[in-house]
C-alpha cells in the first residue's frame, strides 16, 4: 500500500487552520450560552409572595442602611449584636406586623392598633381586640424605638426587650387570641405554615422555612427598629444649627432654629432647660434628638400613690393624635403640659426629678409659656415616616 504524505509546511498550515476554526467555534458557543444565561437568569420564583404581597424580593426596600443625620453620630441604639437590621428580615417583620392572619379570627394585626397614618398609634382610648374586647393600655407610638436604651418595654416595662415585646400581643386573649387555652403559638405556627408566603419568607430570611417564635421576634423587632423619624421640622432646624464644636452641651441645639417661629424657639428653650434655670425640664427624661425616654426615668406622677414605673415612647409625632399617657387619660397636649406644670401626684414610684428638694414640682408656667411648649412639641411631627411606602401594608388588596 502506498501512502501519500503532505509536505511539513502544508501539514502545519492545516493544523493551524483547524485550531483557529475550533477556537472561533467555541467562542461563538460560549458567547451564545452566556447571552442565554443573561437573558434568562436562573432566579428562584416565590409564587406565594407574588400572589399575596406587593413585595419584589429581588428589589427590597432599604431598611438596613438608612442614613442618619450627623447630629445622631453619638446616639446609641438598643439593636443587639445578634439581630442587626437586614432588608429581608425587616421585610418579613413588615409582613408579620400587618398580617391579620396572626389573630385567631383573621381580624386583627399589630397595625390595627399601631396605624402608620396616625403615627403608629391609635386614636381610641383603648384599642379593640380580635373579638371586640378592649386592650389594657393605650397604644404606644413606635417611631425611634431603637433609641430607647432601657431593658424593658411596654408601658409597664414587663418585656425585657423589643424582641420579647413583639409576640406578647399575639398570645394575649384579648388582643389577638393565640393564648394557651387556644393552642398558643404552636397553633399559630400550624396556621402560618399553611400560608404559602411564610415558608418562602422564612427561607429567604433564615435559610430554611422553619417558623419559630424567636425568628418572628427578631424580624418584627428589625421592622420596628427601622422606623426612624428624622424628618420633622425640629430635625430640619437642628441640621442647620448643628455644630459639634459649639460651646456647651447640645452641639448647637440651644441656638434659635431659623425655621422656627419665636414661639417655637421659646418652647424649645423651655423644653431643654431645667426648672432651676427657668425651663420646664422636659429634656431631662425625653432626650433629644431622638426624644426617647431616659432609661432611668421613673413614674411621672399621673396618679397618687402610684407604684408602677411606666415607660413612655419617643415624643416624635406626639402632636399628631391623642390621647396621651398609658391610660389615655389626658386628651390634649395642653392637658399634658398642665399635668407637668401643676398636677404631679406623689407616690413611691415618682421620679425624684419631679420632687426637687422633697417638694412636688410646680413649674408655675405662664399661659404664654405653656402655649410655647405645645408649639414646640408640634415641631416633632414627621410627615415622611407616616407616608413612607416601606412602612405601609404590604398585602395586595
Amino acid at each position: 500500500m502506498e501512502y501519500k504524505f503532505e509536505s511539513s509546511s502544508l501539514y502545519v498550515m492545516r493544523k493551524l487552520l483547524s485550531v483557529l476554526f475550533l477556537t472561533l467555534l467555541l467562542s461563538i458557543i460560549v458567547v451564545s450560552c452566556k447571552e442565554v444565561i443573561e437573558e434568562q437568569p436562573d432566579q428562584k420564583t416565590f409564587p406565594g409572595i407574588e400572589e399575596y404581597l406587593s413585595i419584589d424580593v429581588n428589589n427590597l426596600e432599604n431598611y438596613a442602611n438608612q442614613t442618619l443625620p450627623n447630629y445622631y453620630q453619638n446616639v446609641n441604639t438598643n439593636t443587639p449584636i445578634g439581630n442587626p437590621i437586614t432588608n429581608i428580615g425587616a421585610t418579613l417583620g413588615r409582613v408579620l406586623f400587618y398580617d391579620k392572619a396572626l389573630s385567631r379570627n383573621n381580624s386583627t394585626s399589630c397595625a390595627s392598633c399601631h396605624d402608620q397614618s396616625l403615627g403608629f398609634t391609635d386614636t381610641a382610648l383603648f384599642s379593640i381586640g380580635f373579638e371586640g374586647g378592649k386592650t389594657g393600655a393605650h397604644s404606644m407610638r413606635l417611631a425611634n424605638a431603637q433609641f430607647y436604651l432601657g431593658l424593658d418595654f411596654f408601658w409597664d416595662r414587663r418585656a425585657p426587650s423589643l424582641e420579647a415585646q413583639t409576640t406578647e400581643p399575639i398570645q394575649d386573649g384579648v388582643e389577638m387570641g393565640f393564648d394557651e387555652s387556644h393552642g398558643g403559638l404552636d397553633a399559630l405556627f400550624d396556621k402560618m405554615e399553611a400560608l404559602p408566603y411564610y415558608p418562602e419568607l422564612f427561607e429567604l430570611s433564615y435559610g430554611d422555612a422553619g417558623i419559630t417564635e424567636e425568628r418572628m421576634q427578631d424580624a418584627m423587632a428589625q421592622f420596628i427598629r427601622s422606623m426612624v423619624s428624622t424628618n420633622s421640622r425640629f430635625d430640619i432646624g437642628f441640621a442647620d444649627a448643628f455644630n459639634p464644636n459649639a460651646p456647651g452641651p447640645g452641639a448647637g441645639i440651644g441656638r434659635p432654629f431659623a425655621n422656627f417661629s419665636d414661639q417655637e424657639n421659646q418652647g424649645k428653650q423651655l423644653f431643654l432647660a431645667p426648672p432651676q434655670n427657668g425651663g420646664a425640664g422636659c429634656a431631662g427624661c425625653h432626650q433629644a434628638p431622638s426624644f426617647s425616654l431616659d432609661p432611668n426615668s421613673r413614674s411621672n406622677g399621673l396618679e397618687a400613690s402610684e407604684t408602677t414605673i411606666f415607660k413612655s415612647p419617643s415624643l416624635k409625632n406626639v402632636a399628631m393624635y391623642g390621647p396621651y399617657m398609658h391610660d389615655g387619660s389626658l386628651e390634649t397636649l395642653e392637658d399634658v403640659v398642665e399635668h407637668y406644670n401643676s398636677g404631679i401626684q406623689d407616690g413611691p414610684a415618682l421620679d425624684n426629678r419631679l420632687k426637687p428638694g422633697g417638694n412636688l414640682q410646680r413649674l408655675n408656667l405662664s399661659s404664654e409659656e405653656k402655649a410655647a411648649l405645645v408649639a414646640f412639641l408640634k415641631t416633632l411631627d414627621d410627615e415622611e415616616i407616616i407616608n413612607d411606602p416601606k412602612f405601609s401594608d404590604p398585602f395586595k388588596s
